[in-house]
C-alpha cells in the first residue's frame, strides 16, 4: 500500500471513529408521558422535561381520554407529539406511546411526577460508560406536600435484581431510561392488569437484564392525591401474584429465580388470606388457601 492509500485508510478510520463516538454521545431519547385528568399538575411534569440540561429528541404525551381541560393545557406547548385516545388506562397509554416512536431510548414520566434538571444528562452519561440497557435513579418522595423518607423496603439497587423485585415495585417508571430493544424481547406493559403493571414489567426485564442504578435522586414523586391507582385498590398483592404466576408459567427463569418466585408466592398468598379473613371474605379466603396449598406442594 503506497503512502497516499495509507493516509486515506487512516483518515477513513479516524472519521468512522469520530462518527461512532458522536452517535453514542448524541442522545436518541423519546419521553413518553401518559396522562388522565391531571390538567392542574401536567404543566409541572412538562416543564421539568423542557428544563432538562440534555433535551430529548421528542416528547410524546398520550392523553388518555381526559375530560378536565388537558387539551387546553397541551395547546400552550409547541413541539409535542400529542396522541388522543379513549380512556383505556395507563398501560395502554404507555404502549401507544411506544408504538408511535422509533427512538432508540425511552424515558417514561408519569404526569404527577417531575424530573430534576440533570436527570436525562446524568443517565445518558452513565449509559455511555456502561453496556446496560436499562437505567434507573434514586428519587425524592413528597406525600401530601411534605418530603418523606422511603422505608427500607423501598431501597433501590443495580445489577441483577430480579429477587429484589419480588416483594414490591422497586423501580419507578418515571426514573427509568430503557433501550427500546428490551420491549422486543420481554414485551410491553400488560394491559390486563389494573394496577402493578410496572411491577410486572420489571420482573420480566430484571429476570434477563442487569440494571444500572444512579444513587442520586433525579426525580420527584408526589403521592397522597386521590387519583393514585394504589389508593383505589386494596390488596395490591393480589395483582402482584398474577405477575408472579406469569413469571412461573413462562418457564424462562433459572432455578434460583424459580425457587425465589415460589417462595414469594407462598408469602403473598398468606398475606392475602389474612386480609380476606379480616374482611370476613371466607369464600375468597378458601380459594386463596387452595392456591397456597398448590405452591406449598412445589
Amino acid at each position: 500500500m503506497n503512502g497516499i492509500a495509507q493516509n486515506v485508510v487512516f483518515w477513513f478510520k479516524q472519521e468512522i471513529s469520530v462518527f461512532i463516538v458522536a452517535q453514542k454521545n448524541q442522545p436518541d431519547i423519546s419521553v413518553i408521558i401518559p396522562t388522565y385528568n391531571r390538567a392542574h399538575i401536567l404543566p409541572r411534569a412538562l416543564d421539568s422535561v423542557l428544563a432538562q440540561t440534555q433535551l430529548p429528541i421528542e416528547i410524546i404525551v398520550v392523553n388518555d381520554g381526559s375530560t378536565d381541560g388537558t387539551k387546553s393545557v397541551l395547546s400552550n406547548y409547541s413541539g409535542l407529539k400529542i396522541i388522543d385516545q379513549e380512556h383505556s388506562g395507563v398501560s395502554v397509554a404507555r404502549n401507544i406511546g411506544l408504538e408511535h416512536t422509533n427512538r432508540e431510548w425511552i424515558a417514561f414520566l408519569d404526569s404527577d411526577d417531575e424530573w430534576l434538571p440533570e436527570k436525562l444528562e446524568q443517565q445518558w452519561a452513565a449509559i455511555c460508560n456502561d453496556d446496560k440497557l436499562i437505567c434507573h435513579t434514586e428519587e425524592i418522595w413528597i406525600r401530601n406536600g411534605q418530603r418523606v423518607n422511603p422505608m427500607k423496603k423501598h431501597q433501590k439497587f443495580g445489577g441483577m435484581i430480579y429477587e429484589r423485585c419480588l416483594p414490591l415495585c422497586v423501580i419507578s417508571p418515571s426514573s427509568v431510561m430503557i433501550h427500546k430493544s428490551i420491549f422486543e424481547v420481554v414485551g410491553v406493559f400488560d394491559e390486563t392488569l389494573e394496577v402493578c403493571e410496572d411491577y410486572d414489567l420489571w420482573l420480566r426485564i430484571c429476570s434477563k437484564y442487569s440494571t444500572l442504578f444512579i444513587d442520586e435522586p433525579l426525580i420527584v414523586k408526589y403521592g397522597g392525591h386521590e387519583d393514585q391507582l394504589s389508593r383505589k385498590y386494596w390488596g395490591m398483592d393480589r395483582f402482584r401474584v398474577q405477575a408472579l404466576e406469569k413469571m412461573l408459567d413462562s418457564e424462562e427463569l433459572n432455578e434460583d429465580q424459580r425457587r425465589a418466585t415460589i417462595e414469594m408466592l407462598i408469602l403473598k398468598c398468606k398475606i392475602i388470606i389474612n386480609g380476606m379473613k379480616k374482611r370476613r371474605k371466607d369464600v375468597e379466603a378458601k380459594e386463596w388457601q387452595e392456591k397456597l396449598n398448590l405452591y406449598l406442594s412445589f
